[in-house]
């Protein structure tokens, strides 16, 4: 009988330090995510897809290389006195915080588009969690640390990620107009191809990277084009005082 006590006193003592052991790691695991993420903490929704009806329109720019169109953009929103928000991935805001300076003194709005521009549906969401960091890393070290829109890249998501940025508090945004003017198929097709759908709320995805060779030279024909539709052009944040908020999913 002694002999069974024995075993049992090992085998106890055994499995408390193997629950030791996973204690330990969850413990880990929790104050590594409570490290990574102490800025995102306010209660917007999940996922902006489309505004309300009244008439607003917001357009938007994405960013994630150049240093060209952008500022050509920068003058025709100028000019025509428009304000815009402009999705801009941590890795260009590092290498051009200079034209960041122009966006905000033009009274643009900023949003994110992760650190890296490579799709979330091809990664792990620890790395997703950590490219977002990353990215709000440098825009708070820029003193642009009120960032709170999300735009993923190519904005790709899933349900996952859609969970992953409601906990955090951030808004992903998306789009309902998209003319693919990044593949510049010509200054008439990028101005119908925003013009056929366009209807109160709408939010147009445009591009200031330097692939977007024909943007700027369409934005003068768009923006008086919306305007003669009684449009008025808003930011996102100002789009999201009516909006409707869906959970559609980017495949």
């Amino acid at each position: 009988m002694g002999h069974f006590y024995v075993f049992n006193f090992r085998k106890w003592r055994l499995w408390s330090i193997v629950v030791v052991i996973i204690c330990m790691l969850a413990f880990f695991l929790w104050l590594q995510r409570a490290l990574i993420f102490p800025f995102f903490y306010d209660d917007q929704p999940a996922t902006v897809v489309k505004g309300g009806q009244q008439p607003y329109i917001a357009l938007t720019f994405n960013i994630s290389w150049g240093d060209e169109k952008v500022l050509d953009i920068l003058d025709r929103l100028k000019t025509h006195n428009i304000k815009a928000t402009f999705f801009v991935s941590g890795e260009w805001a590092e290498r051009h915080p200079h034209i960041l300076e122009k966006i905000d003194e033009g009274a643009h709005e900023l949003g994110m588009l992760g650190y890296r521009y490579k799709s979330y549906l091809k990664q792990e969401i620890d790395e997703v969690r950590r490219d977002l960091f990353q990215a709000k890393q440098v825009f708070t070290k820029l003193d642009y640390d009120e960032v709170k829109w999300l735009r993923p890249p190519s904005g790709h998501f899933n349900e996952e990620m859609k969970e992953l940025a409601e906990r955090l508090g951030m808004t992903l945004v998306h789009w309902t107009i998209n003319p693919n003017d990044w593949e510049n198929p010509g200054t008439e097709t990028i101005v119908k191809d925003v013009m056929k759908d366009l209807s109160k709320g709408d939010i147009v995805l445009l591009h200031a990277s330097d692939a977007a060779k024909q943007t700027a030279g369409a934005l003068d024909e768009i923006i008086p084009l919306i305007k003669d539709k009684n449009l008025s052009f808003v930011t996102v944040s100002e789009l999201l005082s009516q909006v409707e908020t869906k959970s559609n999913i980017v495949n």
